[in-house]
């Protein structure tokens, strides 16, 4: 049922699509959703679908909604920036409202949300899914190089086109391809682009003989789940990208060209300069500020809540998903399509005194592009177990898996997650189910980390 205060907050004359609010201090709301991305729309759509009556907020300050995993498909040059972007106000849910504003501060005590123009909103259930910080200015010189003389990301709309100019232009040399020691978004992601570039250089541009193809990566293998790190230490391998471990990216001097890393060994850190003619650099990321500071967080400033259920820890109104959440699973839209529904049902369970009985065992994909006609749809959960969605073999690069990522799910995002859709391989669990009985007989491969990337 809908609270006479809650009743009072739709009838009043603020702008639901508007940054110009008024404060008004009696505004309250069922559920707020903090955070307008991936998680919290769908989250708003699905658990509109279950009950159209409930009175929820989405507080979201970008004016622009942007299929970020399609970024890489931009820095690749398979597809314009423009294709992945939508007005926010194009994918928010009938029946919530948009509240245009930053969350300044929690007071989950008070059931309470501060915005960065002195407004306070109440509610009565709280989902947190604002995404992740970029810390760009943690290596040093990096702000200041982006988007010219060769140095580019694809972890920001602004610089993904421009990784592509650079791989097209590329006249042979040096390129790097780097990964941070701390959690990002879709870990794959400095993979994707780099197989990309190295596919373009070698098959296309006809720089690849003048070409050293470098990755660059603070951890200490290819990727954390053994199934997928070993078919993707072939593709490094037959393509002869050469791989340095243990090597942090700390500082860009783009007068010198020179990357210089923080470099892990037996004795201790040692610096270590690399000269680039490019560098695709994937910066530290950590949880919002807003959050890292709030009462909501734990000691590493993630939002802190029960991995299986996903509701937090010490305040049980409130619940977190996405990529500020402090689920020990790689951080993807994949990852946040499976975990919406487990808040979606816990959330409506705690409204009404029951048991939260769904549970969320950690899966998520991260296809990851290996070239321009392949890709390994890498699907695992919080074992490190392989959990395909199609009756066929995950660990193998595939034609049909690059069109998937290419074509497929881009449509899917848009057409059917953030319309609260169920997840569509859901219709292949029968078969897979039959298969697993008889790969039960066979030994199970797991991860050695739990803090595993995509």
């Amino acid at each position: 049922m809908v609270s006479t205060s809650s009743k009072r907050s739709r009838s009043a004359s603020l702008s639901a699509r508007s940054p110009s609010r008024e404060k008004n201090p009696d505004e309250h709301y069922q559920i707020v959703i903090v955070g307008g991305g991936a998680a919290g729309i769908t989250t708003a759509a699905q658990l509109l679908k279950q009950n159209s009556k409930l009175d929820i907020a989405i507080v979201e300050p970008a004016e622009k909604h942007y299929y970020q995993p399609g970024w890489t498909l931009v820095g690749g040059g398979i597809a314009p920036i423009e294709q992945f972007v939508r007005q926010e106000q194009d994918v928010i849910p009938r029946g919530a409202k948009w509240i245009q504003d930053y969350v300044t501060a929690f007071d989950p005590d008070r059931n309470s949300v501060t915005l960065a123009q002195g407004h306070e909103i109440k509610y009565d259930y709280l989902v947190v899914c604002p995404g992740i910080q970029i810390d760009w200015h943690l290596v040093k010189g990096l702000k200041e190089a982006l988007g010219k003389g060769g140095v580019t990301s694809n972890y920001s709309q602004d610089y993904a086109p421009y990784t592509w100019s650079t791989i097209k232009n590329f006249q042979g040399g040096t390129a790097i391809f780097t990964y941070p020691n701390t959690p990002i978004k879709c870990g794959g992601a400095p993979q994707k682009v780099m197989y990309m570039a190295d596919d373009y250089f070698k098959s296309k541009s006809g720089v690849g003989v003048n070409t050293k193809v470098m990755f660059c990566t603070a951890g200490a293998k290819m990727f954390s789940v053994p199934a997928y790190n070993a078919t993707l230490e072939e593709v490094i391998e037959k393509r002869e990208i050469a791989t340095k471990f243990k090597h942090n990216l700390k500082e860009i001097k783009a007068d010198t060209q020179e990357a210089i890393f923080d470099v892990t060994t037996d004795n201790g850190v040692e610096e270590v300069s690399i000269h680039y003619d490019m560098i695709h650099v994937t910066p530290p990321m950590s949880s919002p500020d807003f959050i890292k500071h709030s009462p909501l967080a734990n000691d590493q400033g993630w939002v802190d809540v029960n991995k299986y259920t996903l509701q937090h820890n010490r305040y049980p109104n409130v619940f977190g998903l996405g990529d500020a959440s402090s689920l020990p699973i790689s951080k993807t839209a994949a990852a946040a399509r499976k975990q919406t529904p487990v808040v979606v049902q816990n959330l409506i369970s705690q409204m009404n005194a029951r048991q939260l009985n769904s549970k969320y065992d950690g899966y998520t994909c991260c296809p990851l592009i290996t070239g321009y006609h392949s890709a390994i749809m890498a699907e695992f959960d919080y074992e490190g177990d392989p959990a395909p969605s199609f009756p066929l073999d995950p660990t193998k690069e595939r034609y049909s898996m690059f069109l998937a990522k290419a074509y497929a799910l881009p449509w899917i995002y848009w057409n059917r997650m953030l319309k609260g859709e169920s997840f569509e391989a859901d219709i292949f669990k029968p078969i897979n189910r039959l298969l697993q009985k008889d790969s039960d007989k066979s030994p199970v491969i797991k991860t050695e980390e739990k803090n595993t990337t995509c």
